[in-house]
């Protein structure tokens, strides 16, 4: 590539003044003229070019000249782009001594090749190899060629036959489209602010729209708006004879990370934004357009379901608690139903077992299962879902003063049980615990909680994926093919009696909220104390998102902030179930 950097030093020649995005030379022999405001990281274009020939007049860029190296008739030469489209691109590549190479492009590639008359694939040439550093080229597009996108990162796919590692719990293909687009999104945006960026969808549009509207997530709620730059609108690149499923499943993918995304934002909330009160009128604003019917229960109501263990929690907020129920009937003729309990703890100081002041501030997100629970029964109503969902979230904070509950009292949940409560800060066992007793009251087939319950769990799986604990082989394994399908892995964790006796251990209750063994198989304990409030012969899973509540480096698409993780895997289960509904009773 040919880059001339457009600096301050041209304006009185050129008699302009230099905007602050990108021009593209058509008749001099330039593919791309720059504007430049200040010092010129010349190294840093390169990474992202590949090979590149720079042409510039400033002092402080990277050289200098006494002459312009072009005239006035520049002017006319120039076109601004106020609107700039994108385009990602796929190829397929094997290994080699140098690098990866091409070795076989998308019907997308070969398209926009086609109408560029070879030149796309030539510059790619030109570029080298991909390597383990460079996984995506940016390719700046000349005015007046006949495809219509100001710039196109073109990202490596890998071999086209994909080896799958067993071991590793996810479609390996899928998750490659997914990483692959996100690294071209993120790429693209890096360059310049498109207000477009269309996307191959590399055999799996569904996956493309996931991967590109995930890695652009960020929560920019109370920040100055004026500052932020535009966000970028995703389409999917339509090839001649393209198959018509590819549209609806692009937009599949595009719901249910808005989902996801939703999830996430929740969770990013800062706890003074997002009390009880306020996720409930959140989410009813959210649900306004949706099939789901929403129920806001009071204090009041749960004082009348005898929720002491629920209540125990709250006493310490002024915050008032409040229980949320949404009902999605998508299989109206079916009585049966699946429920989802997620934990809402909008802040978890750990109340009178306060915690350290470290990190506290991640406690805004202990409303996670609560967040998942909410985008996965928002997607079902967008995806229309044949399958009947209900919904639990128990909403309160967790903090300490003269009313809260105190180590050593004695409470009782909804089903009878007294709980000796050793330890305030293992309250979201509390919680869910009368979330539980009361979700079973409809019956459900399968009754799943979801929460970021112990840090035991971040300890041993990190945040590779959910753990999950299952009285159920069928339904864990319905489960486990969704990780598979979505990436967004789950991993089985053991239910043995040896966790009962710890939690059963108690000098003043039938239960202690914290297993007799200290830090000892924290995790597995903790479903044990749940398992309490299972009644015998119903189905459960609880799934502890605590190792994947916010994001760390797990893939390309994970970007700062929350994850609103496994929202996309629940949804998939449920769509896995929707064969149980097909039958009316």
């Amino acid at each position: 590539m040919d880059l001339f950097i457009l600096t301050p030093q041209l304006e009185p020649f050129l008699n302009i003044s230099i905007p602050d995005s990108t021009y593209v030379c058509s008749k001099f022999d330039f593919d791309l003229i720059l504007p430049c405001h200040g010092k010129f990281d010349a190294s840093s274009l390169k990474r992202t070019c590949g090979k590149l020939t720079i042409t510039t007049l400033a002092c402080n860029a990277v050289t200098t000249s006494a002459t312009p190296p072009c005239n006035a008739s520049l002017l006319h030469t120039l076109r601004f782009y106020s609107e700039m489209r994108g385009l990602v691109l796929g190829v397929y590549t094997e290994k080699s001594k140098s690098g990866n190479d091409v070795s076989e492009y998308t019907k997308s590639f070969k398209e926009i090749d086609e109408k560029s008359n070879g030149s796309l694939s030539k510059t790619l040439k030109q570029t080298g190899p991909f390597c383990k550093s460079i996984k995506q080229k940016i390719l700046w597009m000349p005015v007046e060629s006949k495809v219509k996108f100001d710039c196109i990162s073109v990202v490596d796919l890998g071999a086209k036959e994909v080896t799958e590692n067993p071991h590793e719990g996810v479609d390996e293909k899928l998750e490659r489209v997914r990483s692959s687009i996100a690294d071209g999104v993120k790429a693209l945006r890096s360059t310049s602010d498109f207000e477009e960026i269309y996307l191959d969808p590399c055999h799996s549009p569904q996956s493309a729209a996931e991967g590109a509207n995930l890695a652009v997530y960020s929560y920019n709620a109370l920040k100055d708006q004026s500052s932020l730059r535009p966000t970028s609108q995703f389409h999917l690149y339509e090839y001649d004879a393209i198959p018509k499923e590819y549209v609806s499943d692009f937009e599949k993918g595009a719901q249910l990370t808005e989902c996801q995304n939703f999830a996430r934002a929740l969770m990013d909330t800062p706890a003074n934004y997002l009390t009880p009160s306020i996720f409930v009128k959140t989410v009813t604003e959210k649900f306004k357009d949706a099939n789901v019917k929403l129920i806001i229960r009071d204090k009041e109501w749960i004082e009348s379901k005898k929720m002491g263990s629920f209540l125990s929690v709250a006493r310490g907020s002024e915050e008032e608690p409040k229980f949320l129920e949404l009902h999605y009937d998508g299989a109206p003729d079916v009585k049966k139903c699946i429920a989802l309990v997620g934990k809402g703890i909008t802040f978890d100081s750990g109340g009178i077992s306060l915690k350290p002041s470290a990190n506290m501030d991640a406690m805004r997100a202990d409303m996670g299962g609560a967040a998942c629970v909410t985008g996965t029964i928002l997607a079902a109503s967008k995806l229309k879902l044949k399958v009947n969902v209900k919904g639990f979230i128990p909403l309160t904070e967790n903090m300490p003063s003269g009313k809260a509950t105190k180590p050593g009292d004695v409470v009782y949940a909804m089903n009878g049980k007294s709980i000796q409560v050793d330890n305030t800060d293992a309250e979201g066992r509390l919680v869910l615990a009368d979330g539980l007793c009361y979700a079973q009251q409809f019956e459900p087939m399968v009754v799943l909680d979801v929460a970021t319950l112990t840090g035991a769990m971040a300890v041993a799986l990190g945040g590779a994926a959910t753990g999950v604990f299952s009285n159920d082989d069928e339904y864990w394994n319905v489960l486990n093919k969704a990780g598979y399908v979505t990436g967004d892995r789950v991993w089985r964790m053991p239910l043995y009696d040896y966790y009962k006796k710890a939690v059963k251990d108690s000098h003043l209750a039938d239960l202690n909220n914290i297993g007799k063994k200290g830090r000892e198989a924290g995790s597995c304990t903790a479903a044990a104390f749940l398992r309490e409030f299972v009644e015998p012969g119903n189905k459960w899973m609880h799934l502890d998102i605590a190792g994947v509540m916010d994001c760390k480096d797990e893939t390309a698409y994970n970007c700062k902030g929350m994850s609103g993780r496994p929202t996309r895997t629940l949804v998939q289960f449920l769509k896995g179930l929707e064969g149980n509904f097909a039958e009316k009773e």
